[in-house]
């Protein structure tokens, strides 16, 4: 059997096994068992496929067929161009949270031009809010971090800031700073293990940029979820109450325990729930301006709050 006919047979089976494009899943089984790149495999094409390779093989298209999602699967997914570990404790990086990253970058860049050595001074301001030098490095804080792909490509992205990131759960804590390691950011993120903001309270930090993807599906979405999602995805990634709403209303009334507002708080949202959080950001404080953001396929994906 040549790596091609492998491919198709693959291809079949998971169609027969009613798993969603059978052909792009088996394709990236493939390049992982090979250890090849899609155009690497497609020069073996016609080569025998390697015997040493079967069992694992039809090993992982058996988990496949389970519906066990890809990524976790081959135990990666590319995020930002990045090549992130995942497993079932952490959900999945999506392609629309890449739009938010990129939405925290310009603003980030819009604000702090320079983007070098972070200058917050001591002294309170008249406000009575810590003053924060335009010129200097944001701070920005990823909440809910998961496998890390927020503050790890914002580390990397943009080298001089620094970042923060947070979790509840010790094991996507633990994944995330193995992405960070393996990508080259680790020394420039400070992690905490609480619940939402809290631990960034109880230390005292200044926070210029709040970013979160909190869980946001509404409980009673649940059944219509797709079978990877509800069955393999870890449920305190993907439900927030009753309504979806739950963290944010938490995160929000959070903001005022911090020492100072940030200038930037950019969340993601689930289908319908831009109005509601916009709604909520602009009750808890003035921002020059609060926008929704829409994903590519048309949806109102998330809500950024900004002051000068």
């Amino acid at each position: 059997m040549t790596i091609r006919e492998a491919y198709a047979e693959a291809s079949s089976f998971l169609q027969r096994s009613g798993v969603r494009e059978p052909q792009a899943n088996a394709e990236r089984l493939l390049e992982h068992v090979l250890g090849e790149s899609r155009s690497g495999m497609l020069l073996r094409w016609a080569e025998p496929f390697p015997a040493e390779q079967e069992a694992e093989w039809h090993r992982l298209l058996a988990r496949k067929a389970g519906g066990e999602p890809v990524q976790y699967i081959i135990g990666e997914q590319e995020f930002y161009g990045l090549p992130f570990l995942v497993g079932p404790a952490v959900l999945i990086p999506r392609p629309e949270t890449e739009l938010l990253v990129e939405e925290v970058i310009r603003l980030g860049r819009l604000f702090w031009p320079e983007g070098g050595v972070r200058a917050i001074e001591a002294e309170a301001s008249p406000a009575g809010e810590p003053s924060r030098n335009a010129a200097g490095s944001p701070v920005v804080c990823d909440v809910g971090t998961g496998s890390g792909a927020i503050a790890v490509t914002l580390a990397s992205q943009c080298p001089l800031w620094r970042v923060l990131a947070s979790d509840l759960s010790a094991e996507a804590l633990e994944m995330a700073r193995r992405n960070a390691e393996r990508l080259g950011a680790a020394s420039r993120i400070d992690w905490a293990q609480g619940d939402l903001l809290q631990p960034w309270i109880e230390s005292g930090e200044l926070i210029d940029i709040l970013v979160s993807n909190p869980p946001y599906i509404p409980e009673e979405d649940e059944a219509g979820l797709q079978a990877e999602v509800r069955l393999f995805e870890p449920r305190t990634a993907l439900y927030g109450g009753t309504d979806g709403l739950v963290l944010y209303r938490r995160m929000v009334a959070q903001l005022a325990e911090l020492p100072g507002l940030p200038r930037i708080v950019a969340f993601e949202v689930g289908m319908g729930q831009a109005d509601a959080v916009s709604g909520l950001l602009r009750q808890a404080a003035e921002w020059d301006e609060v926008r929704v953001i829409r994903d590519l396929g048309g949806i109102d994906r998330h809500v950024v709050a900004s002051r000068a």
